[in-house]
């Protein structure tokens, strides 16, 4: 044993390092199941707040709690004035955060997840296109005029923190392949309605403030490939960005994602330079003194910042923003949304009944027939362990909306429309979670232990 090692603490020694490198499946699952974990939390999180808004809705107090979102927040520099109520700022504010995140779990399938690999791209993708043709047919059929008809997008969407709090109940005995699918069916169906909210929900364009958009866009890609690794300036950039979008006429949620697949998904510095870099600290700490010394400071930050952009952008943002997103800003979207006045009269006005089938019956539809269709011919299989029974399980947590159908309402309907809207969605996302889990948990084996 070396004379160094005979006097040291067995508590101080490094841990062994793995015999074998992570392998490639690793390094692809360990991201996925860290984000099952904050959705299927933040699932329970946002189904809290649904519940007490709801509650406060249907209560004494309904008129003050109402009031509460209409508080106008005003933010003014110079003669320069944002004047929104409170709603509006969660809506097209703190919503475009959530877009930016979906944007950042889009490329974080295109780099590195399902969607890199065409060939299992056929079978999720297929199912989120039948999933949202089907819903919005049926809503139409029913809804053949204004006003009405103007709510054709909102059964189109899933919300993923709602399945996957649906798959978390059912545990181990839900097949690895079954989840991949669904979570890239809905990251998919979230594209489609980012592109249905960019292209049919953008007022008359002005062509100044979007110029000004264009700029930032420009201009955060020039940081980038300049070397600017500053957060806080990408956040003050952004905001411009997130501006200039809300003037422009497209609305600011499109931004946000269109930023979060602009993130880089490669760090900046690699495991070899990083390894050198710690190296080269460890010597530099180890030739000071335990007193202020301006050698140590500066080797343990540049330890740091070799630390910081080992991790690409891509994963510190969305690893960072997750719960935030999950625990914060949905649960504050539903409290401010979902908090609808429950009456039977209400769950029988034609917008509300218009929703509700297009959510309960239009997804598992969709999303099971054009699996059929791909399936049959031949340019897909289904998930490994997978049966049809449970694929219309899984078509049926498809039909919870929630979220994104909340927020597409807000987008195409006002007054008794949408508080229709809203009825219908609260009750079709309910309905598909009781069909959907009651079919998986039939059709799905138990497990041993």
């Amino acid at each position: 044993m070396p004379a160094g090692d005979a006097h040291r603490d067995p508590s101080e020694r490094p841990e062994a390092e793995p015999i074998w490198p992570d392998r490639p499946i690793d390094r692809l699952t360990r991201p996925l199941e860290r984000f099952m974990h904050v959705q299927a939390a933040g699932g329970l999180v946002l189904l809290a707040a649904t519940l007490l808004a709801l509650a406060a809705a249907n209560s004494p107090l309904a008129a003050w709690y109402r009031g509460i979102w209409e508080q106008p927040l005003v933010v003014r520099l110079g003669d320069f004035e944002l004047a929104y109520p409170l709603w509006y700022w969660i809506n097209d504010g703190l919503m475009a955060i959530f877009f930016f995140v979906i944007g950042l779990e889009i490329k974080r399938e295109l780099v590195w997840g399902e969607l890199q690999d065409p060939r299992n791209v056929v079978l999720p993708a297929a199912a989120a296109a039948g999933g949202v043709l089907a819903p919005v047919t049926l809503y139409l059929l029913q809804q053949p005029a204004l006003p009405g008809r103007a709510g054709w997008a909102v059964p189109m969407a899933t919300d993923i923190a709602f399945v996957v709090g649906c798959l978390a109940l059912l545990g181990a005995r839900v097949p690895a392949g079954l989840k991949i699918f669904l979570l890239s069916l809905a990251i998919i169906d979230d594209i489609l309605a980012v592109l249905v909210i960019a292209i049919f929900f953008t007022t008359a364009i002005e062509a100044t403030w979007l110029a000004g958009a264009a700029v930032g866009f420009g201009m955060t890609g020039l940081l980038n490939r300049l070397g600017v690794r500053r957060v806080t300036v990408y956040v003050l950039v952004g905001v411009g960005i997130w501006l200039c979008t809300l003037k422009s006429g497209v609305h600011p949620t499109v931004a946000g994602a269109l930023l979060g697949l602009l993130t880089p998904a490669s760090a900046w510095i690699g495991r070899e330079t990083l390894l050198e870099a710690m190296r080269r600290a460890v010597e530099r700490l180890r030739g000071t003194g335990t007193g202020p010394d301006a050698e140590r400071r500066e080797a343990a930050e540049d330890l740091a910042f070799a630390a910081t952009e080992s991790v690409s952008p891509l994963e510190r943002l969305e690893h960072g923003l997750h719960p935030w997103v999950g625990f914060a800003i949905m649960p504050l979207f539903a409290l401010a949304n979902a908090g609808v006045a429950v009456s039977l009269g209400g769950l029988a006005h034609p917008i509300a009944a218009a929703v509700a089938v297009g959510l309960v019956a239009g997804k598992p539809l969709g999303i099971v027939g054009a699996s059929w269709l791909v399936v049959r011919l031949g340019l897909a299989k289904l998930p490994e362990a997978t049966s049809w029974t449970a694929l219309v399980g899984a078509g049926c947590l498809g039909g919870i909306g929630f979220t994104m159908a909340l927020f597409i309402a807000s987008l195409s309907l006002t007054g008794a429309g949408l508080e229709a809207a809203k009825s219908g969605i609260l009750a079709g996302s309910a309905a598909s979670l009781v069909l959907g889990l009651g079919l998986l948990a039939r059709a799905l084996p138990r497990r041993a232990g």
